[in-house]
């Protein structure tokens, strides 16, 4: 199991690198991955049948016991992130399959990324995490809804299509994987320390299959549009999050601190791009351009959320600012003697085993 899970760490770590390469590699030899289209909604749901199988009754608990928060952020996730992509695609007059490509990952609930990113910068990873259970859940019924509204003016939307298959790849993978956590208990940890491993191989999968289908359209000028839009999509998704949860303090300070501002603006910045392709794949087969831009933001927001961070844990440790500081007030870790944020604590067992050893 040490194996498997430094194996783990590493793909963790060279995710965003693999990804690239594996695109390019697949836009040359299409063949490698052009026979996964037809299982695409199932390479998702082992995906998310992983998620499911880390879940306890206590992570639903969770959502019920700080519920403002929680439908807070779901509620922002689901706004902020779809609007802003209606408004890139009228700024970049983008049209047809592209746009539709634009919003659906818009209207797609926050990625397991999120949680990563929230727990590398210190924030709030229990919020982190009850806000994309709850966004994940609630998504075979916004994204029909959401794409009905918002994209209906590009293409026609295949709108009980889109409700089958969400359920299909997010709600029965997520409640087997429930189930057979609560009837095997802790016999499911022996095998969790490989599910990071067999969710990126999924995901590397599902790109494959996207850079394939598209081949020769992949970088015509029309495609290539949606490479800024993505950036600007998401960078907004984390300036429009963080400025939400810096409001949401002034109403409710009490809930809206600092860690769960940083949870909530990757939350709400950061999306399941994976989902967003394998859906334009099943509900759009006869446009698989419009999987392109949640391909191009699976691999953006990886880099974004590293920089954002580190940037963020740079700045803390800067101004001396505590992890757990009502609003980010500089000086405020130098009057707090414990309570370090898990991070911290991994960071010096580490430490700590290097000198041992």
């Amino acid at each position: 199991m040490e194996k498997v899970k430094a194996f783990a760490d590493w793909l963790t770590k060279w995710f965003t690198v693999i990804v690239v390469v594996w695109a390019v590699f697949n836009y040359f030899v299409p063949a490698a991955s052009l026979w996964g289209k037809a299982y695409t909604g199932y390479m998702l749901g082992i995906v998310l049948f992983g998620m499911g199988l880390t879940l306890t009754l206590d992570d639903f608990k969770r959502i019920l016991t700080q519920p403002l928060m929680v439908i807070v952020g779901t509620i922002a996730h689901f706004i902020i992130m779809p609007l802003i992509a209606v408004a890139l695609c009228a700024i970049f007059h983008l049209s047809g399959p592209l746009a539709v490509g634009v919003i659906l990952v818009g209207c797609c609930p926050s990625g397991t990324s999120s949680n990563v990113m929230s727990y590398l910068s210190r924030g709030d990873v229990a919020l982190d995490v009850s806000i994309g259970i709850l966004s994940t859940l609630c998504a075979p019924f916004m994204i029909p809804l959401l794409m009905q509204l918002l994209a209906s003016q590009y293409v026609s939307v295949p709108v009980e299509s889109l409700f089958l298959n969400a359920v299909k790849v997010v709600l029965f993978p997520i409640a087997l994987g429930v189930i057979c956590h609560m009837i095997f208990g802790k016999k499911i940890e022996k095998i969790t320390v490989a599910l990071p491993i067999v969710s990126q191989v999924a995901i590397l999968l599902i790109i494959g299959v996207v850079v394939a289908a598209n081949g020769p359209k992949l970088f015509v000028a029309s495609s290539l549009m949606a490479i800024p839009v993505v950036i600007l999509h998401n960078l907004c998704g984390y300036s429009l999050g963080f400025g939400f949860s810096k409001l949401m303090y002034k109403i409710y300070p009490k809930g809206f601190r600092y860690a769960q501002q940083k949870a909530i603006t990757f939350e709400v910045g950061m999306q399941d791009s994976a989902l967003g392709a394998t859906l334009a794949l099943t509900s759009f087969a006869s446009n698989p351009i419009a999987a392109v831009p949640s391909t191009f933001f699976s691999v953006w927001h990886n880099i974004s959320g590293s920089i954002l961070s580190s940037w963020w844990r740079n700045h803390d440790d800067k101004h001396e600012i505590h992890w757990d500081s009502d609003n980010g007030e500089k000086g405020s870790a130098k009057n707090v003697a414990t309570g370090d944020h898990p991070f911290d604590a991994d960071k010096k067992a580490t430490a700590d085993a290097k000198v041992e050893g």
